[in-house]
């Protein structure tokens, strides 16, 4: 066919006919693209080379461009035009002429298997792509043709030319159909297609493999040829004799990388585990790989190690259960399973002088899980096999954690501790999941290790063994109920023994006293065994992480064991924080701790220690309230507030009626007076309004007072009472000078927490209604500036309905205007605000019945609420907030059927309302599916997606894929 002709149909692609797309243009634009320094103007020839690839123009000048003097660039774009017009636009090109393009394709094929490599690969994508449009009704025996046609001997290409642009074109072919954009129907039609088709490419891949006088670069050509069609699901027992040729080649180190590849390929696809008897003959050919894995390792050679590695974990990772169930053949797979144990175990420190134990690790998760999913009597069988197997990967998991010697380590990069530490996470993962293999045995057999490793006098023992051994009990404390373990009281009574002389050391022995904290609640005598320990380590900043979180894990889950210790432990907490030794979050955790560990004393004990605990902080306080604003004395202020809400946090006197959750959040009043936490607030309110007063106009200073208030009401519920009149009156000062959203949030607590009450109803309500008004005028002023105040003021909205509609009876409330403002959010370009406006309206409208005002403001504005709504749906809105909107549509349907059932109906009357890609029949059957549906909100909300790619012009497209 005569590409100069011009393509019939060829302008589906939707290109600007103004552009002048000719050969000369194309050039230009590729000169600019490649050569010229300003990256504007390569940006822009890049946009307009697109625009020329789908263009009809590209019929005409891409075979122009592929001339023998164009330059490899040149040839390579006009390659990858073709490829775009046969991928993308098949359809528009007449049936008639399928032939000829298929020949011309083939002829500059043949023309590039002595040119341009990256040309050539391009040109077989095309001439695949072509293929798959046309297999198999318009081209039966697409892959034995051209087999046939490059084998051809008139050919003006020597043998080995046609040899690989054969083994190119045969090797692009299944890549591009695991890419091509094929209907589903068709998929499956071409995959079938293609696999029949592998007798006609295996047997000329045998013989290229076999044959002794193939140059090194066709065999490697042959391998990732079988590489990529093992990936349709050739039958295992098909892939045998190449299999077994890709071993052979194992040996040769050019051919190693691709037999790898094709190997591992071939094993792990799914359709794999049927073909056990293949199976097994690939059992002895993988074992017969040792002596080169032990001779890699010897070397050094790590690309080699790996590689086998990756072979041998493929056959198990992927067929253990098959492997298993051959009961005959139990001692071969266990020597493939031992086999694997040496690549896990394999000598140097990963990722330094290793990378291949890592590999390993999942299947031992994967051979574990299918032993325990066979019926108790095999099960009993391979466990009496496997457990010393899998005692001994314990062994070998320990020893590949050990850190490596203190100056070895030292020379590492920071990416290399990190990877090690990474690494050293998932053998934790895995040791926690064998312990469902091997039980209360495992702690035990770790237990005795470092028993005789601490109490050995015969050798000195390295910390690096001692610390894996830890690192073990740690990793499955921390997720395994030890409580009745026998050996974890003999572990607390090793730990002081151990000489520690070390930071991760240190670190390890803290970690595993915080992952026992549990265990020591319910042994408290062996508290004082290591809480001296995690105290010394307090001081130490290199162990500030562990220390700390130890310490929390200790006051909360021991508090009630703790007074003997308390005094002890605040002295040596506050000897740290005045030292300042470490960093702002975990000065935050220790305040979390100390308040746990106050909780549990009697309330004069609490005051008394909070006095030693807050005074100096109390009094820097009130230094930095006199002086000027700066940023520096900002940063200690918003230190000093970060502490006490954090103390506030945790410090919890009362004690829940029902621990279960969900319950009332109610507690049982403290039985000895005022709450400590009220009291400490108390004394310092003032001083917090002086500091407020100099820092109003700051949000992180506004922020942190208020979340020692919002943390104390979180924490101490009903026992807050006494501060809810002078801390509303406080917020309402606050808010009206400068509004922000942290105010509103506290406001949200106190109505959630204390609205019901009627002894505290009158000062909520007037707070409730101050920030209401001082919004409504920020609304008036121009609220896009303030979506987080927007954000906030929605959600306090939303609780208000929810927990005290009676606020919404308030005449002084203008229900009007805060309708009309929760419609305007509803537009913000902000996602949380959106959906915080969506919340209020599904709280808003059930009560239309019930609130007076409420229903009256909804018959008269819930019209402008739908079409706000259809507005969003119909594109205004991002498509991930439409279960939002299909929320309110549900709402007005169960709630205000009448009015929206005519709301609906006028408001999609206009032409191009939502959407101009809308026909008035699409909208018809919307308004009915909505109207229907009243009980159903899942269903409302199927029918607002659907809705909303109609609207958009997605529906049916690739965009809808994960939608």
């Amino acid at each position: 066919m005569d590409r100069r002709e011009e393509q019939p149909g060829a302008a589906g692609a939707g290109a600007a006919p103004a552009l002048d797309f000719t050969v000369e243009n194309v050039e230009k634009a590729l000169h600019q693209l490649y050569y010229d320094p300003n990256i504007e103007n390569k940006n822009l020839a890049q946009k307009w080379l697109m625009q020329a690839q789908v263009s009809p123009q590209a019929w005409h000048f891409s075979w122009q461009l592929l001339q023998p003097d164009k330059v490899p660039e040149i040839q390579y774009f006009g390659a990858s035009a073709l490829h775009i017009k046969i991928s993308r636009y098949w359809s528009d090109i007449p049936t008639d002429q399928y032939e000829s393009l298929k020949a011309q394709l083939f002829t500059q094929i043949t023309c590039f298997a002595s040119g341009s490599k990256i040309v050539l690969t391009r040109l077989c994508v095309a001439l695949a792509s072509l293929a798959l449009s046309m297999m198999p009704e318009a081209w039966p025996c697409a892959v034995a043709d051209m087999v046939r046609l490059f084998q051809a001997e008139d050919s003006p290409v020597d043998g080995q030319g046609r040899c690989l642009a054969l083994l190119e074109l045969l090797t692009v072919l299944p890549e591009e159909f695991q890419t091509s954009r094929l209907p589903q129907y068709r998929k499956g039609l071409v995959r079938t297609s293609l696999a029949m088709e592998c007798g006609a490419v295996f047997p000329l891949l045998e013989q290229l493999l076999q044959q002794p006088n193939s140059p090194i670069c066709v065999r490697q050509k042959v391998l990732k040829c079988f590489s990529s069609w093992v990936q349709l699901e050739v039958p295992l027992q098909d892939c045998e004799a190449l299999i077994q040729a890709a071993f052979t080649a194992l040996q040769d180190s050019e051919l190693f990388d691709s037999s790898v590849e094709a190997i591992v390929n071939a094993i792990s696809q799914p359709d794999a585990q049927r073909y056990v008897n293949t199976l097994l003959k690939l059992i002895p050919l993988v074992l017969g790989l040792q002596d080169q894995l032990r001779q890699a390792v010897q070397n050094g050679d790590m690309e080699t190690s790996h590689g086998i590695c990756r072979i041998a974990v493929a056959l198990g990772e992927n067929h253990s259960r098959a492997l298993l169930d051959q009961v005959d053949h139990w001692q071969s797979f266990l020597a493939l399973v031992n086999m694997i144990m040496f690549c896990t175990g394999i000598p140097g420190h990963y990722p330094v002088n290793e990378t291949t134990s890592s590999l390993t690790l999942t299947f031992w998760y994967t051979l574990q899980d299918d032993i325990l999913s066979f019926e108790a009597e095999k099960q009993a069988v391979y466990q009496q096999v496997y457990r010393p197997v899998y005692f001994q990967l314990v062994d070998v998991l320990l020893h590949k954690a050990q850190f490596p010697s203190d100056e070895e380590y030292g020379f590492w990069s920071s990416d290399e501790k990190e990877q090690f530490r990474i690494y050293r996470v998932d053998i934790s993962d895995t040791l926690m999941y064998v312990y469902e293999m091997l039980g209360a045995e495992l702690l035990s057999n770790l237990y005795d290790k470092l028993g005789r490793l601490l109490t050995s006098s015969e050798e000195p023992y390295s910390w690096q063994h001692t610390e894996a051994l830890l690192y073990g009990f740690q990793s499955i404390a921390e997720t395994i109920d030890v409580n009745y373990s026998d050996v974890v009281p003999g572990l607390i009574g090793l730990i002081p023994r151990i000489s520690i002389s070390n930071v991760q050391l240190a670190d390890t022995v803290m970690f595993t006293i915080g992952a026992l904290s549990e265990w020591l609640a319910d042994h408290p005598v062996m508290i004082n065994s290591v809480l001296p320990l995690v105290l010394h380590a307090l001081g130490n900043p290199e162990l500030s992480v562990s220390s700390v979180s130890t310490l929390k894990k200790i006051c909360r889950e021991c508090k009630y064991d703790l007074p003997p210790y308390a005094a002890n432990i605040v002295a040596v907490s506050q000897d740290v924080l005045m030292k300042q030794i470490h960093k702002t979050s975990q000065c935050m955790w220790l305040m979390q701790a100390l308040g746990f560990l106050l909780s549990a004393l009697q309330v004069e004990e609490i005051l008394k220690n909070l006095h030693l605990l807050i005074s100096p902080y109390i009094q820097q306080l009130e230094k930095l309230a006199e002086e000027i604003p700066n940023p520096s004395n900002k940063l200690a202020i918003v230190h000093i507030l970060g502490l006490l809400s954090n103390l506030f946090t945790t410090l919890d006197v009362s004690h829940h009626e029902d621990d279960h959750e969900g319950s009332e959040l109610r507690k049982l009043p403290v039985p000895q007076g005022p709450n400590p936490v009220v009291v400490v607030l108390q004394q310092v309110f003032q001083l917090i309004q002086k500091v407020l007063s100099k820092w109003l106009n700051d949000a992180q200073v506004v922020e942190a007072v208020c979340a020692i208030f919002e943390k104390s009401v979180k924490t101490l519920l009903d026992d807050f009472a006494p501060m809810v009149p002078q801390l509303c009156e406080m917020l309402g000062r606050m808010y009206s000078t400068i509004p922000q959203a942290s105010a509103l949030d506290l406001t949200r607590q106190l109505v959630h927490i204390f609205a019901h009450e009627p002894a505290h109803f009158p000062p909520i309500e007037a707070l409730f209604l101050l920030v209401t008004s001082v919004t409504l005028t920020l609304f008036q002023q121009g609220p896009r500036d303030h979506p987080d105040i927007v954000d906030s003021f929605m959600q306090l909205l939303a609780q208000a309905l929810k927990r005290k509609p009676d606020l919404f009876l308030c005449e002084r409330l203008d229900v009007k205007a805060v309708f009309q403002c929760a419609v305007l959010a509803l537009k913000f370009p902000e996602a949380p605000t959106v959906k915080a406006s969506c919340g209020f309206f599904t709280e808003l409208l059930p009560r239309c019945g019930e609130v007076e005002p409420v229903g009256k403001v909804v018959q008269e504005d819930g019209r402008v609420l739908l079409i706000a709504v259809l507005e969003a749906i119909g594109g205004q809105a991002s498509r991930s907030l439409m279960d939002c909107f299909a929320d309110i549509l549900f709402a007005l349907n169960k709630h205000c059927f009448s009015l929206l059932s005519m709301w609906i109906k006028e408001a999609l009357q206009p032409p191009g309302f939502p959407s101009a890609r809308l026909s008035p029949e699409q909208k018809d059957t919307f308004s009915h599916q909505i109207l229907r549906e009243r009980v159903n909100k899942r269903r409302v909300k199927e029918m607002v997606k659907e809705f909303t790619l109609l609207c958009r012009g997605l529906h049916g497209t690739d965009y809808t894929a994960d939608y």
